[in-house]
């Protein structure tokens, strides 16, 4: 039995895993077992009516039952064992997958978290149904948290910029500031702002180290780049940037070529007020900030324009300031002159008194008649008939300043001027030629002390009174009187102006009644002046807005006293009237704010016809960039002309929009024609010739690929005669064209050239030719009895590699330089000729720079265009 207990052990330690049932539990299941067979045994002894006993175990196993009975008890151990180790099994594997599902449950905790946290970046994606689903969620938040702040960003930069724009109060400080804000919020590297200006791109800011010098560069509208983005008004965005574009110059990253170019046309109700260039060192720009640049460009153009509206504003205010004040200095001078005229006046009539009193004792005696002549305010004087001064009332040195000692007698030339000295002495003529007469005369005299007076001589001839024997002159100092009596003009001059004024002039005073009132406003509101006037502002009959501002102006004038100028709506009998007012205040002698005055000037005239011309002139410019539209569809550009002649170039630039000048080319089989037009005029007038031209040239080329250059504008004279009617009798017109046309066959290896008083510059291996042009137009009315000549036609065998220019007379006539000469064909041939081994490209830079750099600051006289073709 042991040895049965022993061997079971080691059967299920090694097959059963022992490590799952404890030792103890072995010896009870086969104690039980134990139990159980002797259990058995006693009860089989039973049923075979044996004594049971140790000795009749052997006996019992001859049967075969007991043997089963034996194995199946001795078999319950095991049974035990591998039913519990099943379970422990199935236990286990229970507890893998619940640990499987705790791990899945603290894998969806951690995704919901990163989730939560955003970083999901980093996670690798699980392959349940949930984790899959609360990846995709993630991702969808990701993506709108991006998309959210991407809005956050473009919002932040937008209110950046815009307190940037609030705080600039000129377009220098704006433009410098907020080119630098955008530049640094969008990290570009480099930046440009140009203002638009009469058709033209200025630039007034830069931002890079190298860029100051472009500082007032001129680029025309429609002119590379930033021109083009200037004409069409759209956002130009490149990744592709040329060579010679402009490059970065730094000590941290030295020579940089930006990757990308952002142009944003500055916008305000649809017209341009400017372009920004911001470079970056990306190749390629993030979303958001194209988005903030299309919402800046509204943005900083409507403070561009209001920038330049409230300069205008500011200006005219400043100008009305100083009118204003002007007024008001002449109105005090006026107030003291009058002053000055009143206490005169008391003066005078204090001395007349006292001349009185003085004559009535005049008889008293000698010494009294000395004192009334002293104090007299009249010099006395008497001259013979020579003109020698016999007597002088001692008057004159409190009058004139002048004492014995000064050597000063008389009428003195050199205290008079020339024409006082020739009205004392025309006076005095007369005066000795009327014995008896009387007469009187003003003039300037010069005071000791330096100061003019203004003298009145009264003289009368007493040659014939043996107590006088002379000519006797009473002078009198009037400048008191002469300024008084400008001063009287000057305030009669005032009511006069005031009076037929057509502005309405009110003064009130500070305790808000009327105190004056002109005919205009009478007429304004239909009640006479005398009506007005002693009134209070809120008793007239007038649109209550002119009285609130009145009101608002007077309390306004008592905390400070200061013109104030605005501009409101006012109703009456004629309708809504637009009244600029300008309040005024007035002082007393004690600089005391006594009254109001209001000056208000009708606009509403002006604003009308202001409109009315604003909108003519927007629909004329429409219709011209309409034109100007339709002309550059039809023409053909450099990109044209080169997919037949790859090393080819045109440099066009119309004097106006739309131009009278234009490149022409035609391609039909192996044939190629190429032609520079220059129609009479420029502008309009020129792009209806250019109309006739072009369409012209196609039908006649396209008609008949035998006619040569010659004879093609010699078809070309006709037909333009024709529809310009110019072939009619009667008819006056010169209009037409000059031109020079080429006719390339590659294959034949010819090229044929006839020209219209324009030539061809032939250039082979460095050496130039020139053939003139015939000396005859196309189109316009010949000279009578003069016989017209045909049109030359010239073959040249051409060699790979020739080149060769045509180009019309705006070219060669554009004045500039340093002498305001002009540009001449000579200086073309010099171009051409200065290097043998120059190509195309750099033959289109030269011309285009070398003319920008002649036109300086002087105005373009014509179109300008030039063809470079290399064949």
């Amino acid at each position: 039995m042991l040895y049965y207990i022993e061997s079971t052990k080691v059967w299920i330690k090694k097959y059963l895993n022992f490590s799952v049932v404890k030792e103890r539990y072995i010896y009870y299941m086969f104690t039980a077992v134990v139990f159980l067979l002797f259990l058995f045994w006693s009860g089989f002894s039973s049923v075979l009516n044996i004594s049971f006993g140790l000795h009749q175990i052997n006996f019992l196993h001859q049967y075969l039952l007991v043997w089963v009975f034996d194995f199946i008890i001795f078999s319950i151990p095991f049974q035990v064992v591998i039913i519990r180790n099943f379970q422990i099994k199935k236990f286990k594997k229970n507890q893998k997958e619940l640990k499987e599902l705790k791990d899945q449950i603290n894998f969806n905790i951690e995704l919901a978290t990163l989730i939560g946290e955003g970083k999901l970046s980093n996670f690798k994606a699980a392959d349940d149904n949930l984790s899959a689903a609360l990846i995709a969620l993630g991702k969808n938040l990701a993506n709108t948290k991006k998309k959210e702040e991407e809005r956050n960003w473009i919002t932040k930069g937008k209110e950046i910029i815009s307190e940037v724009l609030r705080n600039s109060t000129n377009t220098d400080s704006l433009t410098k500031d907020a080119l630098e804000t955008i530049i640094k919020y969008c990290s570009a590297i480099q930046g440009a702002w140009y203002l638009y200006e009469n058709y033209e791109l200025r630039n007034v800011s830069t931002y890079a180290f190298d860029r100051r010098r472009f500082i007032n560069q001129i680029i025309p509208v429609g002119k590379g780049l930033i021109g083009q983005s200037a004409f069409e008004k759209v956002i130009i965005y490149r990744t592709e940037i040329p060579d010679d574009y402009f490059s970065l110059k730094s000590g941290i990253l030295g020579d940089k070529k930006p990757k990308s170019l952002l142009i944003i046309p500055l916008l305000h109700e649809e017209e341009l007020q400017g372009v920004i260039e911001l470079a970056f060192i990306q190749p390629k720009l993030n979303h958001s900030i194209l988005s903030l640049a299309d919402e800046l460009a509204s943005i900083i153009g409507r403070s561009l324009y209001n920038i330049k509206i409230n300069t205008k504003t500011e200006a005219l205010l400043r100008e009305s300031q100083n009118m204003t004040k002007t007024l008001k200095d002449n109105e005090l001078k006026l107030q003291k002159n009058a002053n000055e005229m009143l206490l005169a006046q008391e003066e005078l009539e204090r001395s007349n008194k006292l001349l009185a009193s003085h004559v009535q004792e005049v008889e008293h005696g000698q010494k009294r008649l000395q004192a009334l002549l002293t104090n007299a305010s009249e010099i006395i004087s008497i001259y013979d008939e020579e003109q020698r001064l016999v007597f002088e009332s001692p008057s004159v040195k409190r009058i004139l300043g002048y004492n014995e000692s000064d050597k000063i007698s008389g009428m003195d030339p050199d205290l008079l001027t020339p024409r006082g000295y020739k009205t004392i002495n025309k006076l005095f003529q007369y005066l000795l030629d009327t014995p008896g007469g009387e007469q009187s005369a003003q003039y300037t005299y010069l005071k000791k002390s330096g100061e003019k007076l203004f003298l009145e001589t009264k003289g009368k001839n007493l040659l014939h009174d043996p107590a006088i024997r002379g000519i006797i002159f009473n002078t009198q100092d009037i400048t008191e009187r002469k300024r008084a009596e400008k001063e009287e003009r000057m305030k009669s001059r005032m009511q006069s102006l005031s009076e037929n004024s057509p502005d309405m002039i009110l003064r009130i005073s500070v305790t808000g009644k009327l105190v004056y009132a002109n005919p205009a406003i009478a007429r304004f509101i239909g009640v006479p002046t005398n009506d007005i006037v002693k009134k209070r502002i809120n008793e007239l009959e007038i649109d209550q807005r002119f009285i609130d501002y009145v009101r608002n102006a007077l309390s306004e004038m008592r905390d400070d006293p200061r013109n104030i100028s605005t501009e409101i709506e006012v109703e009456n009998a004629e309708g809504t009237r637009i009244m600029d007012i300008k309040s005024i205040p007035e002082f007393s002698e004690d600089q005391e704010l006594e009254s109001v005055l209001f000056v208000s000037h009708d606009l509403t005239e002006i604003k009308l016809i202001e409109q009315e011309v604003k909108e003519k002139n927007k629909k004329i410019s429409d219709s011209i960039n309409y034109a100007q539209r339709i002309q550059t569809s039809i023409l053909p550009d450099t990109n044209v002309i080169q997919k037949v002649f790859p090393r080819s170039f045109i440099f066009y630039r119309p004097k106006d929009v739309v131009s009278g000048d234009f490149p022409w080319m035609f391609k039909k089989g192996d044939i190629s024609y190429v032609a520079a037009v220059d129609c009479t005029g420029h502008g309009v007038p020129g792009a209806l010739i250019s109309f006739i031209g072009y369409f012209l040239l196609n039908n006649i080329v396209n008609a008949d690929l035998s006619l040569n250059a010659a004879q093609i504008l010699d078809v070309l004279h006709e037909k333009v005669r024709a529809t310009l009617r110019q072939d009619q009798e009667g008819a006056n017109g010169r209009d037409g064209m000059d031109l020079a046309l080429c006719k390339i066959n590659l294959n034949e290896k010819t090229l044929e050239y006839a020209g219209a008083h324009r030539p061809l510059f032939y250039l082979r291996n460095g050496e130039l030719e020139e053939y003139k042009g015939t000396r005859k137009g196309i189109g316009g009315i010949p000279l009578a009895k003069k016989i017209e000549p045909s049109f030359e036609n010239n073959v040249i065998e051409i060699q790979q590699g020739d080149k060769f220019f045509i180009f019309s007379d705006g070219l060669p006539d554009q004045t500039g330089g340093p002498d305001k000469r002009k540009y001449q064909s000579k200086r073309i041939r010099e171009i051409l000729t200065a290097d043998k081994d120059a190509t195309m490209a750099h033959f289109s830079r030269v011309f285009s720079k070398d003319f920008y750099d002649w036109l300086g600051d002087e105005k373009q006289v014509d179109d300008v265009l030039m063809i470079g073709i290399e064949l």
